[in-house]
């Protein structure tokens, strides 16, 4: 690899943040200028990002968060929505619907992403309601530059919010206009929304834990929940299924649900810990992809070749495919991560790999758990016979009919606190607007399967199998907080940067810009749940006879535009306290900040 990088990498000591919007990184940065730390600047950052990136994220959508604190350790804020009661696979089939739709009031779980950074902010943070929450209300108030691709995913709407949408119509296209690329956009309803939470927040008196859960309160059980409620008693909503749907959601799963603080599933490689979400998020498989290419000698081989790139895309295709067997909520069904995991299974797994491209979905067998792996084998040869992808999970604009994916940011302070975390979710592709609210709900119950027996078998009260997936690295006193947007492609991205930064000799940048590559051969998480056996994706800058290789070794492969696959960030501290962050040039809008 050459040295030259798109952008230096960013190093100081006091603190770095990194994100995907600009806006968020300096926001955030704005935070520790403020005297606070990694949490509360992550928890401001998050809030902005609903605000600059509303196509990406919102706050009825899902969070998950990885986190270390010098005093407590390393955790993660699990605040992904479960299924409401009345979200029932019964319920489903008498609507005639074979998967759970992509949009619309069906697809909807618990709102969650508000109240996880409310409990990181209670748990970890030091500043108030109000602190964390202004640079949002500010942004939303008095307007932001309109990223070009914001304004483009609402044009391609804009039509279809007028006919079946009014109430996102009224946010979204003010006055009947579409907004233009970088012209001042505005959402008072969304600013007034975090304003009364502020105030009520207030209204608790002076202490700063019964603020947030005052916050909390309002939003889970107060007028947020008033306002969605008297919005859904009537509401009728055209989805992807082409016909209107009413909604699942209850009161009672809002009030009876938090986010929670979880232990991380941890793996061992070349001296790394890395640590991630639980089965319940598809984090898992680049702790197995990494437990199956210890067997191979990763280093000796050239990062720009064809031999590297098949190699992991080969390894990512058999965790992935346990991914689709095996994973789902472990609060709800028994997951197999210590089989999934260990040493002996993916020496075995590490066999399969041979000089040429499968075209084969192959799931481990897991003693008692083959029925899982049968399932899986029969699910993906299926034909689901709908229609053209619509208002899924963005996940890069040459993967889908909308531009744009989720967002990521990563945050370490002077101190050593770190937290890395991808909102998502509650996009404005998602569903219609709360009135008065300016936000949507969300989407996330199109993870789900419409038949029993299945870890990820629609059911109330479990947690979709989210493709949310931050990542947070220790090794000697260092750590490294990275992720990417990007659905099903988020931990093959983090998978292929992260063995390029431990064997290869890349610094963080220099990892980011190197040509990604990724697998879309294994079951797509999102609605329609496409499988494309043998198909792969790379950029060009790996250069043609990488690309020729691939192919004749069997590899599908699609050639991505330039710069167009991935939007990754990093962050890491040294043991004695130096910082460094990275983020894409991939999009234009990524950036990180710190001295």
């Amino acid at each position: 690899m050459s040295d030259f990088t798109t952008r230096p990498v960013i190093r100081g000591t006091f603190g770095v943040v990194t994100s995907t919007h600009w806006i968020a990184s300096a926001v955030g940065m704005s935070i520790l200028e403020k005297g606070g730390n990694a949490f509360d600047a992550a928890v401001a950052t998050g809030l902005t990002l609903q605000v600059v990136e509303p196509n990406l994220n919102g706050p009825a959508g899902d969070l998950p968060a990885i986190f270390h604190s010098v005093t407590s350790g390393t955790g993660v804020i699990a605040a992904q929505g479960p299924v409401p009661a009345a979200a029932t696979i019964a319920h489903y089939r008498a609507q005639g619907l074979q998967l759970i739709p992509g949009s619309g009031l069906l697809s909807t779980v618990v709102p969650g992403a508000f109240d996880g950074w409310m409990l990181m902010l209670l748990g970890h943070g030091t500043m108030t309601v109000r602190q964390v929450m202004t640079p949002a209300i500010d942004y939303a108030r008095d307007g932001h530059p309109m990223l070009p691709r914001v304004a483009g995913t609402i044009a391609d709407l804009a039509d279809y919010f007028a006919a079946e949408w009014p109430t996102s119509a009224a946010v979204w296209t003010p006055g009947g206009e579409v907004p233009a690329p970088h012209a001042l956009f505005r959402n008072p309803d969304l600013a007034q929304t975090y304003d009364r939470l502020v105030d009520i927040a207030e209204a608790a008196g002076d202490d700063r834990a019964a603020q947030i859960d005052a916050a909390r309160t309002a939003w889970a059980e107060g007028f947020v929940a008033d306002a969605i409620f008297d919005y859904l008693k009537d509401a009728e909503v055209h989805d992807v299924s082409e016909r209107k749907n009413r909604a699942v959601l209850a009161p009672a799963d809002m009030a009876g649900w938090r986010a929670e603080i979880e232990t991380p599933l941890s793996y061992t490689y070349h001296g790394w810990t890395l640590h991630k979400t639980g089965p319940w998020g598809q984090g898992p498989v680049l702790l197995q992809s990494l437990a199956i290419l210890k067997h191979f000698d990763l280093a000796a081989m050239d990062p720009l070749g064809d031999t590297f790139v098949h190699t992991v895309i080969e390894a990512m295709k058999l965790s992935y495919a346990d991914r689709e067997a095996y994973y789902g909520d472990p609060k709800t069904s028994e997951i197999p991560m210590d089989v999934l995991l260990s040493d002996d299974y993916n020496r075995e797994r590490a066999k399969l790999i041979s000089d040429t491209a499968s075209m084969d979905q192959r799931p481990g067998r897991v003693p008692g758990f083959e029925h899982l792996a049968d399932a899986y084998v029969v699910r993906a040869e299926q034909d689901f016979g709908v229609g053209a992808i619509v208002a899924q999970e963005p996940t890069m604009a040459h993967l889908t009919d909308k531009k744009g994916d989720t967002v990521h940011l990563d945050v370490i302070d002077k101190w050593g606190n770190c937290v890395s975390a991808t909102p998502s979710g509650g996009w404005l592709q998602s569903n219609p607007v709360i009135p008065g609210l300016g936000f949507p709900l969300n989407s996330r119950a199109q993870m789900f399967w419409l038949e029993e027996g299945l870890p990820t078998s629609l059911a109330p009260g479990r947690r979709p199998r989210t493709t949310l997936t931050p990542t947070l690295a220790e090794k000697d006193g260092a750590f490294l907080a990275f992720g990417t947007p990007g659905g099903d492609q988020q931990d093959q991205w983090q998978l292929i940067w992260f063995l390029h930064f431990v064997h290869h000799g890349m610094d963080l940048q220099q990892a980011i810009d190197a040509p990604l590559f990724h697998s879309m051969h294994f079951q797509s998480s999102f609605f329609p749940r496409a499988v494309k056996s043998g198909e792969m994706m790379i950029e060009p800058n790996v250069g043609a006879a990488c690309i020729e290789a691939l192919r004749a070794r069997g590899h599908i492969v699609t050639v991505a535009d330039p710069w167009t696959v991935g939007r990754l960030t990093a962050a890491h501290r040294c043991a004695n306290g130096t910082l460094s962050a990275a983020a894409t040039p991939r999009l234009m809008q990524a950036y990180a900040v710190g001295r």
